[in-house]
């Protein structure tokens, strides 16, 4: 496995209001179905709704943003290693599990044409590792978000 953070996605209450917090900060973002997507170097940095987050997660968040089975409750805070094959997330899912991870989503389809899968690691933190075919990588590994607006 590559040591690489694709994406850092933040649960967020509100995502205009965290986009637009950003963006007075002078980051520059693509919104594409309610999710803000940052170029931040070689990674990107996301902004979702923080139930969203939890769900997709397979991570069950209560009314008092705790969440079952995790010490301390979800963090709002997702980390995500992107590969280029559904080969190579099938292998690190069962490499995490070997390591002791807990599987919250076994990898499979996502609405969004790719192929991932979640787990928590011995702390609760929350890595998804993810094969998008709309990403694509340039030669150091770094992840290159695309234009959401070209066709």
């Amino acid at each position: 496995m590559e040591q690489r953070i694709s994406l850092i996605t933040l649960g967020v209450g509100d995502v205009g209001r965290a986009r637009a917090f950003y963006e007075r900060l002078g980051w520059q973002g693509q919104e594409l179905e309610e999710t803000v997507f940052f170029q931040a170097g070689g990674a990107v940095l996301v902004l979702w709704g923080r139930d969203k987050l939890a769900r997709d997660c397979g991570i069950a968040e209560d009314a008092e943003g705790s969440t079952g089975g995790q010490t301390g409750g979800f963090s709002g805070v997702a980390l995500a290693h992107n590969v280029r094959s559904r080969a190579e997330v099938d292998g690190i899912i069962a490499a995490a599990q070997r390591a002791g991870a807990t599987i919250t989503r076994p990898a499979a389809e996502t609405f969004y044409g790719g192929y991932a899968g979640v787990f928590t690691d011995l702390d609760g933190h929350v890595w998804e590792i993810a094969h998008n075919p709309g990403f694509s990588f340039a030669e150091d590994g770094s992840l290159i978000l695309p234009d959401f607006g070209s066709p």
